[in-house]
């Protein structure tokens, strides 16, 4: 099964069978170790007092992500620009399905609400991944959106944020992320896997989680864990 092909299904194995932290050990073991993205990203549904979820909890609360990025590049600015908001409706209005809008460059206001969310279902995006702040968070989480966030924080962004590009290369934390690399993020974090090394991670990843739940099997079963780890090479 190969991306170009099936991307649906594969993103929806990944949120069914695959989690962070497997994903990541594959791509150390590929070399590639700088991905994750800061750990301050989680997401917005487990940011919430158990309280106002169940006055908002809807269909589902969702807790993962997986999709291509689009990435978004915004600046911190001083007073109202000549042309409110910059490029971000243009940015969401491209949005295409299984699209991850993931954004970085701006700290001073939030990033996210209820109408970007409300724009970007409507588009059949699959998540928002944001370097900063959502706000409108009851509204966010009614609309059953995976949205990943550093914090919530309600100051506005129409006179202190400019989107300037999109689908350009943005740089989060130690990762370079590119428009159509793959976004994924659970409870443990996001990570960001580079498109043409996708395939091998997906198949690699797997095998690994596979082969994880076999070394739990034998370790409650009574294995020692050094004789589990000689065994399945797995720990």
């Amino acid at each position: 099964m190969n991306l170009q092909d099936n991307s649906a299904e594969i993103f929806a194995l990944m949120k069914e069978k695959l989690y962070t932290p497997v994903v990541g050990d594959i791509l150390d073991q590929m070399g590639f170790r700088h991905q994750f993205l800061p750990h301050s990203i989680k997401p917005l549904a487990a940011m919430v007092p158990s309280q106002l979820m169940g006055a908002v909890s809807g269909e589902e609360n969702r807790l993962k992500v997986a999709g291509f990025a689009c990435t978004v590049l915004e600046n911190d600015i001083y007073d109202a620009p000549a042309k409110p908001f910059g490029y971000l409706t243009e940015a969401l209005d491209q949005l295409k399905k299984d699209e991850v809008y993931i954004a970085t460059g701006a700290h001073h206001s939030a990033l996210w609400g209820e109408l970007l969310t409300a724009a970007a279902r409507a588009r059949g995006a699959a998540g928002a991944v944001l370097d900063g702040f959502s706000r409108d968070t009851p509204q966010v989480l009614s609309q059953n959106f995976p949205v990943f966030c550093s914090a919530t924080w309600a100051q506005d962004s129409s006179v202190r944020t400019y989107v300037c590009d999109y689908r350009c290369p943005i740089e989060i934390g130690q990762v370079t992320v590119h428009s159509g690399d793959i976004v994924f993020g659970d409870i443990d974090g996001v990570l960001i896997i580079p498109r043409d090394i996708a395939d091998e991670v997906f198949a690699r990843s797997l095998e690994k989680a596979a082969g994880e739940k076999k070394v739990r099997a034998a370790i409650e079963s009574g294995m020692s864990a050094t004789q589990a780890f000689a065994e399945f090479g797995i720990l």
